[in-house]
């Protein structure tokens, strides 16, 4: 046993299976129920065992688990016509059917009925994905629908409020109209903060404008431009990070910018207020009759001199007939 091992920590088994790739966490905890699951040679039913990867000897159908791979994220354009669930019994084209040949496991982030195309996240880190999906942390998820005719300004402001649904008020979304088709339908651009079921179907069909055609361009921050329908890429590490911090309660405006301060090290302290300069501080105290001004320095001439005396007011290096260079010193 290493030493990593004994200091692991106890884990949620059916998150452990997930993040083994032999199932998604909701497959697992239905597997761990059926009695299908094995630890240390028992047979468990609660998806809330807990276990220690590395230490704890896991089976599933009397077969062990392999090592937990590496996480892995990828973006789908999803196509139209296809579903975001394994094994449909109505044998429905899936979009895992075009992921099939990843090296790993991977389960999709959230859902998007069948006749809704656009961004789909696709990763292995069950942590991340259930942060993501959870309804706390508000992630928003930015749509273009197609909708008969142009809704008015006070309609759209409906949604903007927030509207009542079946199953209650939707949260305020934000909403624009992009632009007019050449038969008066339109496009409006809306992001929402909810995962729920038809979400923005059954918002526009509440104002009497309902959807012919649905596309999510971005997931939390994530948009699927440059890519076809269809297509799938990996995520780079700064839209990895990005996601991170969203599913952390990081606004999405400063998801993904690093400070220049490291975590758990100080910060410097403000510089002090500098006191008011000498100069700055005479002419305050002159002005509130609080100190007399001083007098000039030099031989004082007589009443009317110029600073530097030596001549009737006027006589200073600008004034007089000697010239430039005006009356002597002194």
């Amino acid at each position: 046993m290493s030493q990593n091992d004994e200091n692991a920590l106890p884990e949620r088994l059916a998150k452990v299976l997930a993040r083994a790739g032999v199932a998604s966490r909701r497959e697992a905890e239905k597997w761990i129920e059926e009695g299908r699951v094995e630890v240390n040679g028992e047979t468990v039913y609660h998806p809330g065992q807990p276990v220690v990867p590395g230490r704890d000897h896991i089976r599933v159908d009397r077969k062990t688990i392999p090592e937990s791979p590496p996480l892995v994220y990828y973006l789908l354009y999803k196509p139209r016509g296809t579903i975001t669930g394994r094994n449909d019994p109505g044998g429905r084209s899936s979009v895992l059917d075009l992921v099939e040949d990843l090296p790993h496991r991977v389960e999709p982030v959230g859902r998007l009925d069948m006749d809704t195309e656009g961004a789909l996240l696709l990763t292995n880190d069950g942590d991340l994905a259930h942060a993501l999906t959870h309804p706390s942390r508000e992630v928003p998820k930015r749509y273009l629908a197609k909708v008969w005719k142009r809704p008015t300004d006070e309609q759209l402001e409906r949604l903007r409020r927030g509207i009542r649904l079946e199953d209650g008020m939707t949260k305020p979304a934000l909403c624009r109209i992009v632009e007019s088709t050449d038969s008066d339908n339109c496009w409006v651009e809306i992001t929402v903060t909810e995962g729920k079921n038809r979400l923005i179907r059954r918002m526009f069909e509440a104002i009497s404008h309902p959807v012919s055609k649905l596309r999510r361009v971005s997931f939390a921050t994530i948009s699927i431009r440059g890519l076809e329908r269809g297509m799938l890429r990996p995520l780079t590490g700064a839209e990895v990070q990005r996601l991170r911090d969203v599913a952390e309660g990081v606004s999405p405006e400063r998801a993904g910018h690093a400070t220049k301060y490291k975590p758990g090290f100080a910060r410097p302290k403000p510089k002090p207020v500098r006191p008011q300069g000498r100069r700055r501080k005479e002419a305050r105290l002159r002005a509130e009759g609080k100190i007399k001004a001083p007098r000039p320095s030099g031989d004082a001439g007589p009443k009317g001199a110029g600073p530097k005396g030596g001549g009737p007011k006027g006589g200073g290096p600008k004034g007089g007939s000697s010239g430039k260079g005006g009356a002597p010193r002194g």
